[in-house]
């Protein structure tokens, strides 16, 4: 019977599979699934009434086999070792599979950021960058944006690492575009996640103009999904976020609906739609469904009742195991986050060269670069699917492990 395993456990028992999959040796799994570095730190902060809290931060580097760590940091209630230890791992897939020279990590601080102050934000994130700028660099670890910070706490980081080290613009990416950050990086993971959706549906038959959407969390990356997919000609027919959901058969108006965003409205605040509650919305009759918020969104409770065709995983993991051995035995395609999660670290890596090499992109350039590396990390997993008779999932975990594989061994970690 299928279960809801955690994050980490299971997206350790996606690379067992592959390690099976692939006959690699007994002695690589160690290397693949433990983390290079793990590090906690107590992050004292003095507070706008004058108190001192203490929060709790964490970094886990994952692997940096194909390049330096790379990976966000997230302010959230949740956040703790076991948590960033998981995304960690999902971001050494996600590069590779990408095919991009990162590895994977992630960190994490455990905070509720909409309880504090700008002031007392900065004064964290300076905090947390002070205590771990020992192990940050531009070809060491490379922080970005995240569930809970955003390109402000990247000019934090990199302002707070500076004042040590030097002015350097790599050592973050989504930062503010006057620091040093890359047209096109925030609208990214949307627009990758739109990029596999539309081709999910090519495949299987159908045309954009023939298919309506669904997206779960209109936040960065669901809003940035949304645009590209109905620009594609795909009609988006129903959207939330944590305040609520909205749904009109006819297709929703994106414009119209950003513009209410952008003013500070929420998604329920549109007219030309009717409401409905989050739960209703992931179950709604649509040809795709895109979950962009958080993870454990679709579990073994729900998943029976999904009636959308094909599934992006625009979130990290916001499937469960258990949910994803139900939709994948009702025929349903589950197209994995580490492939169709990919458009920000790719971003990212643009944003990173750009400023190692101190000249700026055009917006083309980036989209144009972008659309190329998510298409050949598509082309490659369906290429791998077919082969083997696996699912989207087990194809990219088989073809990203199988590349931080390859380079372990050259590199002689193993055998």
């Amino acid at each position: 019977m299928a279960q809801d395993n955690s994050m980490l456990d299971g997206t350790i028992a996606s690379v067992d599979a592959s390690i099976r999959s692939l006959n690699l040796e007994d002695d690589m799994r160690a290397v693949l699934i433990e983390p290079w570095r793990e590090i906690q730190v107590a992050l004292p902060v003095l507070m706008d009434d004058g108190n001192v809290r203490v929060f709790r931060g964490y970094r886990s580097q994952h692997n940096a086999a194909r390049g330096p760590y790379k990976g966000g940091i997230r302010y959230h209630p949740n956040a703790d070792l076991n948590h960033v230890r998981a995304l960690g791992m999902l971001m050494t897939w996600k590069t590779a599979l990408a095919d991009v020279p990162f590895g994977g990590a992630k960190g994490g601080v455990s905070v509720d950021p909409r309880e504090l102050s700008t002031h007392e934000l900065n004064r964290l994130t300076r905090r947390y960058t002070m205590s771990m700028h020992h192990v940050l660099g531009v070809n060491r670890d490379i922080p970005a944006p995240d569930l809970g910070t955003s390109a402000q706490t990247m000019a934090w980081i990199m302002d707070a690492y500076g004042s040590i080290h030097g002015h350097t613009p790599g050592i973050v990416t989504g930062k503010p575009i006057e620091l040093g950050g890359s047209l096109g990086r925030a609208e990214a993971p949307g627009r990758g996640a739109a990029i596999v959706g539309t081709r999910a549906i090519v495949d299987n038959g159908s045309t954009p103009e023939q298919s309506t959407v669904v997206v779960q969390g209109y936040g960065a990356v669901g809003s940035s999904a949304a645009k590209t997919i109905s620009e594609d000609g795909a009609k988006v027919i129903a959207v939330s976020d944590v305040d609520g959901a909205i749904i009109n058969s006819r297709g929703l108006d994106i414009d119209a609906l950003d513009r209410i965003v952008i003013e500070g409205g929420v998604v329920s605040d549109f007219a030309d739609a009717d409401q409905l509650n989050n739960d209703e919305l992931l179950e709604l009759k649509c040809d795709v469904l895109i979950p962009a918020a958080i993870e454990d969104v679709i579990t073994t409770q729900n998943a029976s009742k999904v009636q959308a065709d094909i599934i992006v995983e625009g979130a990290n993991r916001p499937v469960t195991s258990g949910a994803d051995e139900i939709l994948v035995d009702s025929n349903k395609q589950v197209v994995p986050d580490i492939l169709a999660n990919a458009g920000g670290v790719i971003a990212s890596y643009f944003e990173w060269a750009q400023n190692i090499q101190v000249f700026n992109w055009e917006l083309e350039r980036v989209n144009r670069e972008l659309d190329q590396l998510i298409n050949r990390a598509y082309d490659v997993t369906r290429a791998r699917a077919e082969q083997t008779g696996s699912t989207m999932r087990e194809a990219a975990f088989d073809v990203a492990v199988s590349r931080v594989a390859e380079t372990i061994k050259i590199r002689s970690y193993v055998g």
